[in-house]
């Protein structure tokens, strides 16, 4: 008898393997027009015309950039001066209170408060006392005047006062003796209403008319140009 042979197992069919997706082609560059010259002449001349026009919008806006860099100077009295106004000889200035001649007080104090925060954001200079500093800036409070500008008619009291500073000053190199800056009768002013309905006190127009007596003097520390 013949050996009955075991049935053979069947086969399970091979996995597909995932199709690979395929890159896009990246656009060849217009500018390569060794292969544009080849396949399409026009392409080539309409690439080679943007790539001029491309070169010459650069070319022009390097030359502005150029212009300006020229144009520009550390020094003021040439060109635009692209350096800070101030001068570079000092590190630091002295701030000492202002001496003051008027019968009203507290003004020399709120002066120097403002200078120091002028200074410190408006200058390269650094705040230290006399015995470090390179530079002192002092001077007095001349004169302080409340300017009566206009009435009230029904009441016959001040509408709009205004207060009036005046100051001279001098900027000293301490290591020379020698006088940087030094000037007279600067002035600054500020209104005020002190009137209803506004009602505002006599501190509002001696806060604004301080700060912009310290920036006038900060101001004068700049080189002449």
């Amino acid at each position: 008898m013949n050996q009955l042979l075991p049935p053979s197992p069947r086969l399970s069919p091979r996995p597909q393997r995932p199709q690979r997706l395929q890159r896009p082609q990246r656009p060849r560059p217009l500018w390569n027009c060794r292969l544009l010259a080849a396949r399409d002449l026009p392409a080539c001349h309409a690439a080679c015309e943007t790539l001029r026009r491309s070169a010459g919008v650069m070319s022009l806006i390097c030359a502005i950039f150029s212009g300006i860099l020229v144009g520009c100077a550390s020094s003021p009295n040439e060109g635009y001066a692209a350096a800070s106004s101030y001068s570079s000889k000092y590190r630091s200035v002295a701030l000492p209170i202002f001496r003051n001649q008027s019968f009203m007080r507290g003004f020399e104090l709120d002066l120097a408060n403002a200078l120091v925060s002028e200074v410190e954001s408006s200058t390269p200079y650094k705040v230290r006392s006399e015995a470090t500093a390179d530079t002192v800036l002092r001077g007095t409070l001349v004169s302080i005047d409340l300017v009566e500008l206009s009435k009230d008619p029904a009441t016959g009291l001040a509408n709009e006062m205004m207060v009036r500073v005046r100051a001279d000053f001098e900027w000293v190199d301490l290591r020379s003796g020698e006088r940087i800056v030094a000037k007279e009768g600067v002035e600054s002013s500020a209104l005020f209403v002190p009137s209803y309905p506004a009602r505002e006190p006599l501190e509002l127009g001696r806060f604004a008319a301080v700060e912009q007596l310290a920036r006038e003097l900060v101001s004068a520390m700049r080189s002449q140009w």
